[in-house]
């Protein structure tokens, strides 16, 4: 303990104590890298919040510098300060060269700016995304299908960038799918990853379409080694599956203008023709004498 209290106390009164401080102020270089310390280190995240950073930084310890080497004539103070401009500079040299490298095409950086940036995604994050799909946008021309009824295997996802898919079963429409939406969010959610399937409706482009297609293999292979974009495209296929069975809901309608909603028990009665039409609160009371 002696020993201890002997090293803090020699570094901590071993050099002569301030008796007159200086009356003058340091030169404005020096009040200069100080605001520039403040404002930089206000920056955010991101590579474009590491740009901001890197850059205020690197002309703090530059002024720094400059004040060391002009009004305190101190080699070690612009050493110091001279080295920590250098590792500033290299690394905004270095995020600028990876903002510039990761590039999109046109229909890629629209779903970006569209879906994903208004969620957080970085660049970063949605390049492992696009690289997944091989950076691939396909076309699909006018009254071609994407997927035919008990032909179509289920083995990839897309995701609709421009025009519109029809959706049809036996013939009879179902709803529309618009740009942003997945192609296939119910049938990719239905199959566990050893699974296989095949298409139960029928996907018919009815403009000229352009589409993002992943396969499932390479997709749950992404999902594996990244739980964050896996957690992320849950969140889109469990709301795109919400936005169809909505849509589905707005075409379910009887007489007298009145229209079922498909979260409700009895909607089941009302989709199936021939079968019974029963109540909520009969079918409770039914479903509770069974249970005695």
């Amino acid at each position: 303990m002696g020993e201890n209290e002997s090293f803090w106390e020699s570094l901590i009164y071993a050099h002569p104590t301030c008796v007159a401080w200086k009356q003058e102020a340091e030169g404005s270089i020096y009040h200069l890298a100080s605001i520039l310390f403040i404002v930089g280190f206000m920056g955010g995240s991101g590579f474009f919040g590491l740009l901001y950073v890197f850059s205020l930084l690197g002309l703090g310890f530059l002024c720094s510098s400059v004040w060391a080497w002009l009004d305190v004539c101190a080699a070690d103070i612009f050493s110091w300060n001279f080295v920590l401009f250098v590792i500033c500079f290299i690394q905004f040299i270095y995020v600028t060269y990876q903002v510039r490298s990761v590039s999109f095409e046109k229909e890629f950086q629209e779903l970006y700016s569209s879906l994903f940036q208004p969620l957080g995604i970085s660049l970063t994050v949605f390049r492992k995304i696009v690289l997944c799909c091989d950076a691939e946008v396909v076309t699909l021309e006018k009254e071609h299908c994407y997927a035919m009824q008990g032909k179509t295997p289920i083995d990839k996802l897309s995701m609709l960038v421009s025009g519109r898919i029809r959706v049809t079963v036996d013939g009879e429409f179902l709803h529309y799918i618009f740009p942003l939406q997945f192609l296939d969010s119910p049938e990719w959610d239905s199959l566990r990853p050893t699974e296989e399937g095949i298409f139960q409706v029928t996907l018919t482009a009815e403009t000229d379409c352009r589409y993002v297609a992943w396969r499932r293999k390479k997709l749950y292979l992404l999902f594996a080694k990244h739980r964050f974009i896996s957690r992320l495209f849950s969140i889109l296929i469990g709301s795109d599956i919400a936005d169809k069975l909505y849509a589905l809901n707005d075409r379910v309608h009887v007489g007298k203008g009145l229209r079922y909603d498909i979260r409700l028990p009895n909607y089941y009665q009302v989709a199936v023709p021939g079968t019974p039409r029963v109540q909520p609160a009969e079918q409770l009371v039914s479903n509770s004498r069974q249970k005695h």
